[in-house]
This record gives C-alpha cells, structure tokens and sequence, in this order.
C-alpha cells in the first residue's frame, strides 16, 4: 500500500507543470521533476543528493530559511540556473511527528512575464516619445496671418534645414512640429519631442546625449542612449529652448554643426542624423543681449523662422477652431453637443485670449461639463467668466456728496456702459470692445442697470 501511495506521489510531481524541489532536513536536495530542469537548465544529476544552494544564480535559499525557521515563505523573487531565469519561490517545511524532515519548494517561471512587460513598456515609450500625431488638416484656421505661418512651414517640410518655431504659449507650436515633420522626408523616422523647461539641467544633459556606464551615481549598466540617438534618422523638437542652461546651448551647438554628440562620462563622438526643429515663446534678442542665450547659436536655429501668430490676431478663425474642438470634445465627453449660438461667438470673439487656442479649449471644456445632457448648443450662460479690464471711472463721478463706495463704482459703471453704447449707435459688440469687457459681461451688466 504504502508503495502505491509513495508511486502515486511521484507519478503527480512528475506531471505537474511547475517546478518541484524537496530536501531532506540537512538541506541536500533528494527530488526534483522535469519542469524544474526546463526551469533551472540543470538536470538531475547535476542536483540531487547536492545542497540545496547549487541551483541559485541571485538570491538566498529558501529551502536553507524554511529548514531553520521551521516557517513557510511565499512569492520570494530570485534568479535560478546557469541562465539566471527569473523565478517565484514559495518553499514549506515538512513535518514528520513534529519534528522537520525537509521542506518543499515550487518554482514559478515569470522571466517571459518580465519579458513582456519590459516590451509593453518599451512600446509605450515609443509610442510617447516617437510618433508625431498631428498633421495640416489638424491646424484649423484660414485668417491671412495663420496661411502665412503654415505656407512658411510647408515650404520648411520640403527641406533638411533646422526651424524655428516662435509664438506665445498655446498658439500651438507643437502642431506645427508634428505636421512638419509628417510632411518631410523623414516622415518615417522616429519624432522625439523633448519640454526643455520641465526637466532639471543635469537631467536634460543626460536625457539629451545618453550617458555611460558608471557616469555618475545611478547611471544603468551599460549606459543608455540619448533623446539625439533615438531620433536618429528622424526629427527631435526642442520645446521651450529659450530655458536651457549656457552649457547646454553649447553642447546642443556642437550637435548641430558637428552631426555628432558625446555621451556624458564618455569621450568617443557618435554620428547622428537628425533634423532640428525649436520652439520657444521667449524673446531670444533680449536674451542674447542679457548674455543667457549664444549668439551662434540664435543663428544656427533661426535658419527658417516661423511666427505663428497669437489667437486675437486672428479672431476670425475662433468659429471653426471652436468648432473642431467641440467635435473633439464630445468623442472625450460622451457629448453631442452641435455648436455655439451667435451671443457666444460674439463673447468668444470679443476676448483677447491671452492663453491662446489652449485657453479656448480649457473654456470650452468647461462651458460643455456646465451643460446639462439635453442641451446641445453653447449658449452665454454656459461660458465661464473670462477675466477682462478694469472700467476707468471718470473723475467727476467722485465730484459732489460722499456715499457708499460701492454706489459710486456702480454709478461709473452704468454711465461708461450708456456712453459706450451711444459712441457706438447700440453696437453691443463694438461696445464691448472699446470697454474691454468681454460679451457675456457687457449682456450682464446691460440687463443690471436696465440699460436694454
């Protein structure tokens, strides 16, 4: 009986598909299955009646622990085998009258999990860092300043030379990058967009030229290739330029006179082909005067210039930029909004915009969270407060009798808002302007003082 049970035993660990170990009580290893050689790529001879250590290329035995302690281990990580696969040990002891006659371990093979998460991740970054998404139809607008800065960006696609790219924060530099780019020659290489401003110095040195091996507290082993080296054959966009340090100007410099980048803590140059294209809404005249920016290189980058203009340049395209945001927005939301009415647009245009095509979809965003599900036209009263200027308030109207303060600025306010209305015949509209309050203001304040 005792032979069938014993039979039974090794004909299941036999089969079982993870890897089994047991030892006896002096740690020597006494049974091990097939799918522990195909885990470990040791056969059995090369185990059994051996302590229990020979197997292990990174890591403590579990076996050793369980056997002193005399307590069960789980989901303890570690490297087995000549070929150091990653592995999953949970080991138990083994009990016989009370007393510990061994213990038993089983191993679970994760080196293809890691494999396929290093990949996954892998993926991820190129698809972050190396796919350039946008292209001129995603550019919308047809005002004469806006052609003018897409005729000079087509005209750029057509050539190696490096851009520049100059123009407020949120007039969308970063879709004239990517559109350039799709409509080059490189079109197939890799876009690798690098903010210069959201990371620290030392960390955009390495970021942009790679580092080697023992560069500095940190560095991986091997050392790792830079943003330059990834976009070889492609286009790097160096958003915000006009922020990164004197020593990198220089380094960055080399790069694009040379074709050629030196990691950090190496000395061996490393050829790269890659096309340059730079943004930044600072005023790099003044920062070479003020000596935060080199000249040569200002003269390097400014090879083809490119200003894109400001959104209250071109108010003109607000209705159909408008537009295709909210055909975005609602694929976001889950919406079905239709459009704006004309009380909106008439808001939307009288605003100077200071945040540009990115503080129109931020206003956007929020006017249609404000909607409730049923409505599908953006109205006034679904548009935040935009901030506007101050109303002057005429001397004379603190002439005569004190009172309230608040009474007095409402005064100011009621008679700049007539005035204004009576310069321009009843214009609502031009009303706004030359006061500088924004449409939804001027409708409110219209229907406060009864001035309808």
């Amino acid at each position: 009986m005792k032979e069938n049970v014993r039979s039974l035993l090794e004909a299941v660990i036999e089969a079982t598909n993870d890897a089994i170990s047991v030892a006896d009580e002096n740690g020597n290893t006494i049974i091990v299955n097939p799918a522990y050689t195909r885990i470990t790529g040791l056969p059995k001879e090369a185990v059994l009646n051996k302590p229990v250590t020979v197997d292990i290329a990174e890591g403590e035995s579990m076996h050793i622990q369980v056997l002193r302690t005399g307590t069960a281990v789980r989901n303890v990580r570690m490297k087995v085998g000549p070929a150091k696969r990653d592995v999953i040990v949970n080991v138990a002891p083994i009990y016989v009258d009370a007393k510990i006659k061994g213990s038993v371990g089983i191993i679970h093979d994760i080196s293809e999990i890691i494999a396929l998460t290093d990949e996954l991740a892998h993926a991820k970054k190129l698809l972050r860092h190396l796919k350039a998404r946008y292209t001129w139809d995603d550019i919308i607008g047809s005002s004469p300043s806006l052609e003018l800065a897409k005729e000079q960006a087509r005209r750029a696609a057509e050539t190696p030379a490096t851009v520049l790219l100059r123009g407020e924060s949120g007039t969308g530099k970063e879709l004239f990058a990517h559109a350039i780019h799709n409509a080059s020659r490189r079109r197939k290489g890799q876009f690798v967009r690098v903010n210069c401003a959201a990371i620290s110095e030392n960390l955009l040195e390495s970021e942009l030229f790679g580092y080697e091996e023992g560069a500095f507290t940190g560095a991986i082993k091997g050392g790792k290739k830079g943003l330059f080296e990834e976009a070889d054959g492609g286009t790097i966009f160096l958003d915000e330029i006009g922020e990164i340090s004197l020593s990198i100007q220089a380094k960055l410099l080399r790069v694009i006179q040379e074709k050629e980048i030196i990691r950090v803590g190496g000395t061996k140059s490393v050829t790269v082909d890659v096309r340059v294209i730079a943004a930044t809404n600072a005023d790099l005249e003044q920062k070479i005067k003020t000596r935060t920016f080199r000249e040569d290189l200002y003269y390097r980058l400014n090879v083809i210039p490119i200003q894109i203009p400001p959104l209250r340049d071109h108010r003109e395209d607000i209705r159909p930029l408008a537009g295709h945001i909210i055909y975005r927005l609602n694929q976001d939301f889950g919406r079905e909004v239709q459009k704006l009415s004309e009380a909106a647009i008439e808001d939307l245009t009288a605003y100077d915009w200071p945040g540009n095509v990115r503080e129109l979809e931020n206003l956007l965003g929020r006017a249609m969270i404000a909607m409730r599900p049923q409505e599908t036209v953006i109205d006034l009263q679904h548009l935040p407060l935009m901030p506007c200027e101050k109303i002057p308030i005429p001397a004379a109207s603190f002439s005569g009798q004190l009172q309230p303060l608040g009474k007095t600025v409402a005064e100011a306010e009621r008679n700049a808002i007539q005035r204004a209305l009576q310069e321009t015949s009843g214009n609502r509209t031009k009303a706004a302007a030359l006061l500088g309050i924004s449409m939804r203001s001027m409708f409110y304040k219209i229907e406060k003082y009864g001035l309808k």
